[in-house]
């Protein structure tokens, strides 16, 4: 276990580098100019130029590069062009509500999905089951975006019983929860579903049915508990990518998480933040990957961690 530790925490390491560092040189390829962001509006030669100097927008790329090497080594993500503030200071005043946001939806998915799945398994192949399955797949093919708009207005405009945006009060936190929740509800309770009919029409099962088994038993212990992995890592990898920043959600709902930040980081061209906020997030998404790994053994005792996996 721990030679796999070891071996996992390295591997995490250099991806999170090369993250950062793909990141850095991308950012300043793309088109657009910091200094013209930061300098307002009808800015003289003279102001560009001083804040190039200022930021060190003036050094080649490879210089760039090695005194963001030295700082990133020293914990100093740089200052941001934008708040005039530490990059990473920034960036961490944000990082809870966009957990907030990510562990209520990931939360409602699991509490709603997985039911959804066993019950659409128990009736495979019937008219019930036909009909939940074109709501999850409506729930899929639906953007984010225009979901989160019609909730807004039947709950916000027409019947306003819940906030329009911001987090002043829990309620606001219902309708971010569940329009990032309705695509993972359909794509987890489907995943739920196809793991669950496998489960069920396997010999063990069949074994087990002819012992004698309730199927209550069968469904809930045996079947699921062998459909745990692929289920759990679903969930995992959607709860991985909602910490990287739920963006159209946020902006919709003027959400103030790692999402809404990054698209304001993107518009200003502020590089110290983009990066700040690269690094926080590729972390959390790599710790909840080992965690992930980590709980195999806890659901599926045949799973073994080290050497032999």
């Amino acid at each position: 276990m721990i030679r796999y530790l070891l071996r996992r925490l390295g591997q995490s390491v250099l991806t999170i580098f090369l993250t950062v560092s793909t990141v850095f040189v991308l950012v300043r390829m793309a088109p657009g100019d910091p200094a013209t962001a930061l300098a307002g509006p009808n800015p003289t030669s003279e102001d560009l130029a001083r804040i190039r100097e200022q930021f060190g927008l003036n050094d080649s790329l490879l210089t760039q590069y090695g005194v963001f090497l030295r700082d990133l080594f020293t914990g100093d993500l740089g200052t941001s062009y934008s708040f005039h503030a530490p990059a990473f200071d920034v960036v961490l005043d944000r990082v809870p509500y966009t957990m907030t946001l990510s562990i209520a939806a990931i939360a409602l998915t699991t509490v709603v999905a997985v039911p959804l799945g066993v019950w659409m398994a128990r009736r495979a192949d019937t008219k019930r089951e036909l009909g939940a399955n074109v709501l999850t797949i409506a729930g899929q093919s639906m953007p984010d975006f225009w979901i989160g708009v019609m909730l807004l207005t039947v709950f916000a405009v027409l019947v306003p019983v819940l906030p329009a945006s911001g987090f002043t009060t829990w309620g606001g936190l219902i309708l971010p929860t569940v329009t990032v929740a309705i695509l993972q509800m359909a794509l987890i309770s489907r995943l739920v579903r196809r793991e669950m009919v496998a489960a069920l029409t396997s010999p063990y099962v069949t074994v087990a049915r002819s012992r004698g088994v309730s199927e209550r038993a069968l469904t809930w212990r045996y079947a699921l508990g062998n459909s745990a992995i692929p289920v759990l890592t679903a969930l995992g990898t959607r709860f991985a990518a909602m910490l990287n920043g739920v963006v159209v959600v946020e902006v919709v709902f003027g959400w103030p998480g790692v999402g809404s930040l990054v698209v304001r980081a993107l518009e200003t061209r502020d590089y110290p933040l983009i990066q700040a906020t690269v690094l926080v997030t590729a972390a959390l998404a790599v710790l909840v990957q080992l965690l992930i790994d980590l709980a195999y053994p806890l659901l599926d005792p045949r799973v073994r961690l080290g050497k032999a996996a």
